[in-house]
């Protein structure tokens, strides 16, 4: 028979998996109760379509000059104007004719714009750094400082550490749900990263560390027992040991809920509905990220038609999920406190190429969800498709709006966080485009001393922050890039981001 007793290697393992455990908190409550109380608190969850989605075919233009030059650009990956396989058209709220239209496969978001819940901000993206790198567009977007890489924390592991009302004892503020932490949570020790709630299953692995089980040996006592009784709470690690064993004796006691019968059977769904269910259960969760990959349409992109066709299906999936996120969060009146993000890292060039797919381009739309949000609009500069326009952007849809802008609303209106500078360093100039309601509040741009304790970045991360955010200014309205001021393309400026 097994030693009941713990001996200190399992002892050892077992305090690794609680302490990855911690941050959770009694998160994992994923059965199906009744709906508690709507949280107290706002969610922003950010949705990284990874790869550079083609948003011109995401939302093209249906009618004019915009939609001649699309054609003109695109014989064979046009999305027909009108028809079965026609694009979706957006309508104002009044009726009237915006131009655009949706993916026919995107109906859930088409759905969700004319219930006014879906904002669309035209040529949004990195407006200071100019890249077509994945890994340099995604690191700059994922850490807030475009153009820099080793600011040492991201973005929301910032927002989280200035987040007023927070205590640091929250169960789980934030939430990767992926198989590894994203950079945009870098340095955020409380925050979790998970594939799926069955990453947690407590009875799984060769060992039995956890807790007393009624099938449990006479006198064996697990992680949770031996960890009560050795951890007062008077220290960090004590406390968030203590916060482990809670969470674990919480885990052990609920059952799962699987992906419900409504929701589309796909990867990306269950990531949704994992996300639908931390927030349901009030664990102070003020951010999640997913990611939805598989958007670099180099060749074999397709268009719109009957069979299989690649990008048709990814947008379908794309549009189906948040769809069903959308509808699940409004069961429970929870939407009214939820805003979701789309954005991807940059869009694809204008013109097709050789292999029936499109080149790494440059501005893209961005998408915002949610209850708060005035939807059913356009926002951001459209300069148009006319090549004249777009020659000085190497031949791609420029960017107008930077990114910063639209989640530094997000921050003061909907976070009511106004700590900018932490956030963002070296952005200023707040500017509302008017995308989500809420209450402005003065933009703070300079940053006194480091990042707030609650976030516990790690040691070597903290003064490194404070440091390089003590000598950041508030910054100007951005600079023409050098290789728009010439008015002619410059690929070596272009490539090195000037």
């Amino acid at each position: 028979m097994k030693d009941p007793t713990l001996n200190r290697r399992e002892f050892l393992k077992g305090c690794c998996a609680t302490a990855a455990v911690g941050a959770v908190g009694p998160a994992m409550l994923f059965s199906d109760p009744a709906y508690a109380a709507v949280n107290p608190y706002d969610t922003v969850v950010h949705v990284f379509l990874r790869g550079g989605i083609d948003g011109l075919n995401l939302v093209p233009p249906i009618s004019g000059e915009d939609r001649i030059q699309y054609e003109q650009a695109r014989p064979n990956l046009q999305i027909a104007a009108t028809g079965t396989y026609g694009a979706l058209p957006l309508t104002l709220a009044g009726g009237g004719a915006t131009g655009f239209g949706l993916h026919p496969s995107a109906t859930g978001l088409r759905d969700l714009w004319n219930d006014g819940r879906l904002a669309i901000v035209h040529g949004c993206g990195l407006l200071t750094s100019v890249t077509r790198s994945h890994f340099d567009a995604q690191l700059y977007l994922d850490l807030g400082t475009p153009g820099q890489k080793g600011s040492g924390s991201g973005w929301i592991t910032r927002a989280w550490a200035t987040q007023p009302g927070a205590t640091g004892l929250e169960t789980m503020p934030a939430l990767a749900v992926n198989s590894r932490t994203p950079a945009n949570m870098l340095g955020a020790t409380q925050a979790l990263s998970m594939g799926s709630p069955a990453d947690f299953a407590l009875n799984a692995g060769s060992w039995a560390w956890q807790m007393r089980r009624a099938d449990s040996p006479a006198g064996f006592e697990g992680v949770n027992e031996t960890l009560a009784q050795i951890w007062t709470g008077r220290s960090l690690i004590e406390k968030d040991g203590l916060r482990a064993d809670h969470s674990l004796r919480v885990i052990a006691q609920q059952p799962y809920a699987s992906l419900p019968a409504t929701w589309p059977d796909n990867n990306f769904s269950r990531q949704l509905w994992t996300v639908a269910q931390s927030i349901r259960f009030n664990l102070g969760m003020r951010y999640a990220t997913v990611d939805l990959g598989g958007w670099d349409t180099h060749d074999g992109q397709g268009t719109a038609g009957a069979g299989y066709n690649y990008y048709q299906n990814k947008i379908a999936e794309l549009s189906q999920a948040l769809a069903a996120l959308y509808a699940e969060l409004s069961t429970g009146g929870e939407i009214g406190r939820v805003t979701i993000v789309v954005q991807s890292e940059f869009g694809r060039r204008v013109r097709q190429n050789g292999s029936g797919g499109t080149d790494h381009g440059y501005g893209n739309p961005l998408l915002v969800l949610g209850g708060a949000v005035n939807g059913r609009r356009f926002y951001g500069n459209w300069l148009g498709l006319d090549p004249a326009v777009l020659e000085p952007y190497f031949g791609d849809v420029p960017v107008t709006t930077d990114y910063r802008r639209v989640f530094s609303e997000l921050l003061i209106r909907r976070m009511a966080n106004n700590q900018l500078g932490a956030v963002f360093p070296g952005y200023g100039g707040y500017s509302p485009l008017g995308i989500v309601q809420g209450a402005d509040i003065a933009p703070q741009y300079a940053v006194a001393g480091a990042v707030a304790q609650s976030a516990r970045l790690p040691d070597h991360v903290q003064p490194r922050y404070g440091e390089s955010l003590e000598s950041v200014a508030p910054e100007a309205p951005a600079a023409t890039p050098a290789w728009q001021k010439r008015g002619k393309v410059d690929r070596k400026l272009i490539r090195r981001g000037l």
